[in-house]
């Protein structure tokens, strides 16, 4: 099956229990949205698959088209077409985008082949147009000195770049203003179709605006507490996460 899913995982740090039982499905060609306060659990959801060593994982499992995300190593997640955009993209001094992108480019083809440099410059220039940025960008070192708008900016074109299978984008919308972010959007979705399954995961509706998602998630101390349609963000929006927590609590009881 082409789906990103994760069952009944329970993510720790040390001691602390972060993810508790958080199960969702995320079908290539559709967008999920993830929703939640501060604390909740979000950002260690996507890091974790990616292959962060930090959090430990106690119980459940990952799988991506069938196959076990957990038994793999960061690289082979990625190589299988597994992408994540961080909250907080690192600076990689001495390393240009073009040849930070071309490395990663080339790491997937079989042992032997060698990337077309005519090839890649061209569809690197058509991606970068895509999303406004200076043809200049390509000879800065990846991050460095970059405002926020900038870092979301690259992580986007690496998305496009690399073309994976699933897109986990973390607070993508994060330091943006608006204009920066309705430039992410349009390059996100140009890129939406049914080779590529997306998880945004968000504090706010506002990015929801501009990247209309399938199906909104609610998470809440560690776990999935509501979904529904892209409706629920805006009533979230309205209500705000109390609301959510209490819905939450009610639909324990009744059960």
């Amino acid at each position: 099956m082409n789906e990103l899913q994760v069952d009944n995982l329970h993510v720790a740090i040390g001691d602390q229990q972060i993810v508790r039982g958080l199960g969702l499905t995320v079908p290539r060609g559709e967008v999920h949205a993830i929703m939640g306060p501060n604390g909740s659990g979000k950002s260690t959801l996507a890091k974790v698959m990616a292959g962060h060593p930090d959090y430990q994982v106690t119980k459940g499992k990952i799988t991506m088209d069938g196959e076990d995300v957990l038994g793999m190593e960061a690289d082979q997640r990625a190589r299988k077409g597994l992408f994540l955009a961080f909250q907080y993209p690192s600076e990689i001094p001495g390393v240009t985008i073009a040849n930070f992108l071309r490395a990663a480019l080339q790491a997937r083809l079989p042992e032997g082949e060698e990337l077309e440099a005519t090839e890649y410059y061209a569809k690197l220039y058509e991606k970068m147009e895509l999303l406004g940025m200076d043809r200049s960008f390509t000879s800065r070192a990846v991050n460095e000195g970059f405002s926020g708008g900038e870092k979301k900016r690259t992580e986007i074109l690496q998305l496009a770049m690399l073309e994976p299978k699933y897109a986990v984008l973390d607070e993508t919308d994060s330091g943006l203003d608006i204009d920066a972010l309705k430039v992410v959007a349009r390059g996100v979705n140009t890129m939406r179709g049914p080779g590529l399954g997306v998880l945004l995961i968000t504090h706010y509706q506002r990015l929801l605006n501009y990247i209309v998602p399938d199906h909104v998630h609610v998470m809440v101390a560690g776990r999935i507490v509501r979904s529904g349609g892209k409706e629920l963000a805006l009533e979230l929006e309205e209500r705000g996460y109390d609301w959510a927590r209490e819905s939450a609590g009610e639909m324990a009881v009744t059960r």
